[in-house]
């Protein structure tokens, strides 16, 4: 009998697997469709993830199932998944099947680590760059970006697996403090973790920022920015991830639990925060926070009552059904499994301050004391707070709370490409978009930051009809979607001329007096009050400009908000261009923001520019907040903009030409007054020194605000009275943008002066951006700026042909041999080129070669550096033998290169006959006692030699004694 069922089960089971394959056959549309009816392949990527583990998809078959990027979606194609139970590949327990075995979780395990096991295979030998260049595509989610990894692990064989298996159990194991595993939480916990994860599930899977306005998910349309530690952290090489910005990594002050992500208006710091939401509450990353609470500082602005802790979490973020108390007892219990985030501390209309402490979690407070005691510690220590902010709002009194400072930089080049394709569907005309902007870099730069790359992208039928007028300034950009708004949303529809901009300026004076009245009282949520007193109607919020503020809006009335901050500097900017009502002196009092910030004056400054209708219902109380102070810089600088030549026609039948000229020469005589300022602050140069210059923010916002204005006149006057030898620029957050609008102005400089934008975000634009402006520079610092090699190939090209050009310092760029042939082709046509410093990049022996060729033929240059290379041996030979028979050279750096004795012998023969050299340092290299015996006796040849400096070789402590004694020129 028994038998009997045997023998018969086989044909029923032969039979319903026949019947699962026709079925899965027959249904194959459908079931893709519903796989990836999200426009999403992350559904399909699982259960091919699944089906690996299984062992009912073998490799060679899964690597024929064409899987494409998630913004690429076309189909999907299969072929030949047709393996059955007897052709299973059989597999060894080895670390290479163990990769296929467990591929489900360890794609969850890599989410947020992908750099660091990318960073392993690379020291590890087994990745190549290219290889990592791969898997990071930025086409790809992160999810994508570990099977990837995971897909290329496997070729490489057993002991790249163990790799990959090792750093994620050493992770793993890093982080057991904080695993939420271990902990059994009570049941009404869990359903309450449910209920929260429900709730930031709902309010991330959409982009909210720029309005939501097209219901985009944000698996959809998300781009990574670029993520950076700020300069007093520690030194990470790589990008950083997301999980990075809440990691150890960086981490300056272990005792605090606040970490800051700051950047500028536009950078994507809502966007990002909202996507570390997603992640958190799809359970893909930040799995050690059983608890995620997400708040905005602009919503809490309008919190006036006196809360507890508890009271601020559940009210504002979730509240728990039941068992509040023991629920918050274990947040008590346990703050290093929780998380809270703060968007926008900037906009807070207190500035930060650590002088009223709490301590007592029960204690009610304001809302804005709650949270500046949970920045620096006082109150729920232990719980790590991610707080985003602009970095004018970062004072030195915050940054002594801050675990770490993480730079959001806006997107990179690849990042404006992936941006761009996400966000149309139809490839041809995303690539239409991307040709346009590469034949306008200075719309390009402006792409940087994520706002108006979303603004370019929503007015792609604007920006390719616009030919010659192509925008060039921030200004134009929103004066585009603004046409772009009103001709999609009216009925009107004019398409006759400016009459766009006519048939709706009732439209424009209205939100123009909301956007205003709201910078006054450092306001960004609107009541219906507010919205009536303005004159704001129905039709007027149709135009797409305001959205519901739905977190506000209640039985007590709809609020509503602009589509971002800066739409609301840019009606604010229209109001005080087209108002008659505006007070003469509005202008002036604008454009006198700087003294504000530097001077801590009150927020009166600015009520002072409202005409006297407005100012009787201000009260004069608290400082300007930075939000304040910058939302009125880049209100200013629109202002500057919106009076320019190029936009005047809009305004004729607007507003009086002579009302409109007094405007325009008002805001001509702030912005020269405003340089002259910043002039008259130059210290005189010690004697000896040249005189130099180290500008302020200020001086950078006042040269973007001439750019817009794009007249030369006021460039000219503002340059002809600078004059300073040295022009220092770092840490100014220098970006293509600005990169853009200093070289507008600074090619109107009378003499040649030395520019220095180290440590700045430069990138391959911004240089591009900066070549109008190269006949004027002499020398040009940009250590530590994201440069390739393409941007210095355009920057080598024209720097040939300027006569004044002789020094560069590329320290800390993305470097290879691949410039090096062009620097070469410089070293050989300068003949008074002097300065050439190259270190900290990825220079090879082949580089060495490539520069020795072009320093054969130079006979000007004192100082090389090119300290932190690889060039060996090999290229220190290649470099002496090129520089042996300098009569210039005065300085030579090869330090931490790998240098040996063959090295050291070389480069001895420059000692030996260089009748310049004075200091050649080869510290940190791999030289022992028969390199340096090489050098000594090259010494006593050569009396004008100061220093070698032969720090960290491969000496003994009595070999260095002993060589001290008989060369003091050699410093250990």
């Amino acid at each position: 009998m028994t038998d009997g069922r045997k023998k018969a089960g086989k044909p029923v089971v032969e039979t319903l697997t026949m019947f699962a394959q026709e079925f899965v056959l027959k249904q194959r549309t459908e079931i893709l469709h519903a796989l990836c009816s999200s426009g999403s392949t992350e559904h399909l990527e699982r259960v091919l993830d699944i089906l690996l583990a299984q062992g009912e998809l073998i490799w060679e078959d899964y690597q024929n199932i064409q899987v494409l990027p998630e913004s690429q979606i076309v189909g999907l194609s299969f072929a030949g998944c047709n393996s059955n139970l007897e052709e299973k590949e059989e597999y060894q327990s080895t670390s290479t099947h163990t990769l296929l075995t467990q591929r489900p979780s360890l794609v969850s395990k890599l989410l947020g680590r992908i750099h660091g096991a990318l960073e392993a295979l690379v020291i590890s030998g087994h990745f190549t760059s290219a290889d990592c260049d791969e898997v990071r595509l930025p086409v790809y989610t992160p999810s994508q970006q570990a099977r990837r990894l995971l897909d290329h692990v496997r070729p490489k064989g057993e002991l790249a697996a163990k790799v990959v298996l090792q750093y994620i159990q050493q992770k793993q194991e890093t982080g057991s403090a904080l695993n939420p595993e271990k902990l059994t939480p009570p049941k009404e916990f869990l359903k309450y973790q449910k209920k929260l994860s429900s709730s930031v599930s709902a309010q991330s899977c959409f982009l909210s920022t720029y309005g939501g306005t097209s219901h985009m998910s944000l698996d959809d349309i998300y781009t990574e920015g670029q993520l950076e530690l700020a300069q007093y952290c520690a030194d990470v090489h790589g990008p950083l991830g997301l999980e990075d910005i809440v990691g150890t990594v960086g981490t300056v002050n272990e005792e605090a639990d606040t970490v800051l992500v700051s950047g500028e208006a536009g950078s994507g710091k809502t966007t990002l925060l909202q996507r570390l939401h997603l992640l958190w509450a799809r359970g893909v990353a930040l799995q050690q926070f059983l608890l995620l609470f997400p708040f905005s500082c602009r919503r809490l602005n309008s919190e006036h009552r006196e809360l507890s802790v508890k009271e601020l979490l559940f009210q504002h973020c979730c509240w728990p059904d039941r068992d509040q108390e023991e629920i918050f007892q274990f947040i008590l219990d346990h703050p290093h499994l929780v998380l809270f985030t703060f968007d926008g501390l900037d906009e807070l209309k207190q500035s930060f301050s650590d002088e009223k402490r709490l301590c007592c979690p029960t204690q009610p407070a304001p809302v804005h004391i709650l949270l500046f005691n949970f920045i620096q510690g006082s109150l729920m220590k232990g719980v790590r707070k991610v707080v985003t902010s602009r970095p004018e709002a970062v004072g030195p009194m915050l940054k002594t709370h801050l675990c770490k400072e993480v730079l959001l930089k806006g997107f990179s080049p690849s990042g404006i490409d992936c941006f761009v394709r996400k966000h149309h569907s139809d490839n041809t005309v995303a690539t239409k978009v991307l040709e346009s902007l590469q034949t306008n870099t200075a719309l390009l730069g402006l792409c940087h930051s994520p706002v108006l790359c979303w603004i370019v992208s929503q007015c792609h039928k604007e920006l390719l009809g616009c030919g010659e007028g192509s925008p060039q300034t921030i200004t134009d950009v929103y004066l585009m979607i603004l046409q772009h708004f009103f001709q999609h949303q009216s009925s009107l529809k004019s398409t006759v001329g400016l009459g766009w901009f006519q048939d709706h300026l009732k439209t424009v004076l209205h939100l123009g007096q909301l956007a205003f009245e709201g910078m006054k009282n450092t306001c960004y949520i609107f009541s219906g009050t507010d919205l009536e007193t303005c004159g704001v109607t129905e039709n007027d919020i149709y135009m797409g400009f305001l959205i519901q503020s739905k977190d506000l809006s209640s039985n007590h009335g709809k609020h509503y908000e602009f589509l971002h901050v800066t739409m609301q500097c840019f009606f604010a900017a229209l109001y005080i261009v087209l108002s008659n009502n505006m007070d003469h002196s509005t202008i002036s009092k604008l454009f006198e923001v700087k003294d504000m910030w530097e001077t801590d004056l009150t927020s009166s400054c600015f009520r002072a520019c409202l005409p006297s209708t407005y100012q009787q219902d201000c009260s004069l109380q608290g400082d300007a907040t930075a939000a304040e102070t910058s939302n009125l810089q880049i209100t200013a600088t629109f202002v500057s903009g919106l009076l320019s030549k190029r936009h005047q026609s809009l305004w004729l039948q607007c507003c009086p030409s002579a009302v409109m000229e007094k405007k325009i020469r008002q805001v001509g005589k702030c912005l020269s007054k405003g340089m002259q300022k910043h002039f008259k602050s130059i210290p005189q140069p010690v004697e000896g020194e040249k005189k130099s210059m180290h500008a302020m923010p200020g001086f950078v916002w006042l040269i973007k605000c001439i750019y817009e204005m794009q007249e030369s006149r006021i460039a000219k006057d503002a340059m002809s009275k600078l004059e300073v030898d040295h022009l220092k620029l770092t840490y100014c957050n220098i970006g293509p943008v600005e990169c853009t609008a200093l070289a507008y102005v600074l090619q109107h400089l009378r003499n040649p002066v030395g520019l220095q934008l180290d440590n700045n975000s430069v990138g391959d634009v911004g240089v591009e951006q900066l070549l109008p402006c190269m006949h004027i520079c002499n020398s040009l610092y940009l250590r530590n700026n994201n440069i390739t090699d393409e941007g210095i190939r355009k920057l080598i090209a024209k720097g040939i042909q300027c006569e004044n050009f002789r020094k560069i310092a590329l320290f800390n760029n993305k470097l290879t041999d691949a410039c090096t042939q062009h620097i070469s082709q410089l070293l050989r046509t300068k003949d008074d080129f002097l300065s050439l410093r190259l270190g900290n990049n990825n220079i090879t022996a082949e580089g060495a070669k490539q520069l020795a060729e072009g320093l054969k033929f130079n006979h000007s240059l004192q100082y090389l550096g090119l300290w932190g290379n690889k060039i060996g041996d090999t290229g220190a030979e290649a470099l002496a033998k090129a520089l042996e028979s300098s009569k210039t050279l005065v300085w030579l750096s090869l330090v931490g290169n790998g240098v040996g004795n063959a090295g050291a012998s070389a480069l001895a023969n420059i000692i030996k006959n260089s009748p310049t050299l004075e200091e050649l340092w080869l510290t940190e290299n791999c030289i022992t006692r028969t390199g340096v015996e090489r050098l000594i006796e090259a010494l006593k040849h050569n009396i004008h030699v100061k220093s070698i400096w032969l720090r960290n070789n491969d000496l003994s402590l009595e070999e260095v004694e002993e060589m001290t004694q008989r060369e003091s020129r050699l410093v250990f």
